[in-house]
């Protein structure tokens, strides 16, 4: 089984940022913990809960989960120590800014039980930092890594942003060049999408921004493909490369639709057929864990929905699908046009055909 937690609050809103967040200038980490350990409880006599084994990964997501005190990080681990069994191999994963590591959090983490960071980096360059609304320089990320380290978290994952608008100048070789000097165990690669409820969105609106069009964005995600391998990285999912056997566990636990359970504002769940959510904004999401639940909305998947989420998600991956669950003259055209390959009984996407996904899903799904 899997937990998922999610902390909403953050010091500012990224300029691309569509996330459930609260901007806050103090942050109510004991009352955030305590409703969240409130809406844990109840889920404990949950038939499909209860009859799970150990829980293997547990991943505070944001938000800015640093920005918690990290004694409330403790009390939800201890809580859900005392009432499940948690693996003695579990990857306990917390989002990190890099301007909020310190010493004494870094060595309260580890202490807590966290095993793995996954850093908000995004870029290097100072003008691109300052455009996306972020408060780290440059040189944060190396001295935040360097600590996380000391304190014994060795299982360090970067994100970075690609695709950003071309007026910014930014140097997506040198970003990558930067990153990997790093030698995070992982990396993750996001490309910048604009969103209508962002300062992006309205800034595109305005004609103030000007996206970066699709052929430079893919020319980018190539290159970084190619940077990662070369470097001894597994491009192992669309937007996922680490390491030799630093690969995201929690992450994968996703694409292999196995069964989470979702803590916080905006958090999602799945069993089997069935999804749910929690109310997206904190003070509704409190409201509704002091009056009994925090459940905004559930949906079950029909056979049609069940079926082109197995392909989606296994197509992200370099695990990839059962040839013979997909047509095969559509198969034949992935593999002549360079989109996929074999691999034994199995069809992978290429790194071409991923840029590509959401089509060939779509192809797949009317045909």
């Amino acid at each position: 089984m899997h937990l998922y937690v999610h902390v909403p609050f953050c010091a500012r809103r990224c300029s691309y940022c569509d996330f459930a967040i609260a901007v806050r200038k103090t942050i109510p980490s004991r009352r955030y913990a305590e409703v969240v350990i409130a809406e844990w409880g109840r889920w404990l006599a949950a038939p499909w809960w209860a009859d799970q084994g150990p829980i293997e990964t547990i991943y505070f997501g944001g938000g800015t989960p640093s920005l918690l005190d990290p004694a409330a990080i403790g009390s939800i681990l201890d809580a859900v120590r005392a009432d499940r069994s948690i693996s003695g191999v579990a990857e306990i994963t917390i989002e990190a800014n890099p301007e909020d590591v310190s010493t004494e959090r870094a060595a309260a983490w580890a202490a807590h039980g966290v095993n793995r960071v996954s850093l908000g980096v995004q870029s290097f360059s100072p003008a691109v930092l300052e455009w996306m609304h972020r408060s780290h320089g440059p040189d944060r990320p190396a001295a935040a890594i360097a600590t996380l380290r000391e304190a014994g978290i060795q299982n360090v994952s970067i994100d970075l942003i690609y695709a950003v608008p071309r007026a910014l100048r930014r140097s997506w070789r040198e970003d990558l060049a930067r990153g990997l000097a790093l030698e995070p165990a992982h990396l993750s690669l996001y490309g910048l999408t604009v969103e209508a409820r962002t300062p992006l969105g309205r800034w595109v609106a305005r004609g103030d921004t000007v996206p970066t069009d699709e052929a430079p964005a893919a020319e980018e995600y190539l290159e970084a493909h190619e940077t990662l391998t070369g470097a001894g990285y597994r491009h192992y999912e669309v937007s996922n490369a680490g390491k030799p056997g630093f690969e995201s566990r929690h992450n994968r636990a996703y694409w292999r639709r196995a069964g989470y359970l979702g803590l916080g504002p905006s958090a999602h769940s799945a069993e089997g057929r069935r999804r749910w959510w929690n109310v997206r904004d904190w003070e509704g999401y409190r409201r509704a864990v002091d009056a009994g639940h925090g459940v905004a909305d559930e949906e079950t998947l029909d056979d049609r929905q069940i079926r082109l989420e197995e392909r989606y998600l296994g197509l992200r991956t370099t695990e990839g699908l059962p040839a013979s669950s997909l047509p095969l003259a559509v198969l034949e055209q992935w593999v002549s046009a360079g989109w996929a390959r074999r691999d034994g009984s199995q069809i992978v996407l290429t790194v071409e055909g991923w840029l590509r996904l959401d089509t060939l899903v779509s192809q797949v799904d009317e045909a």
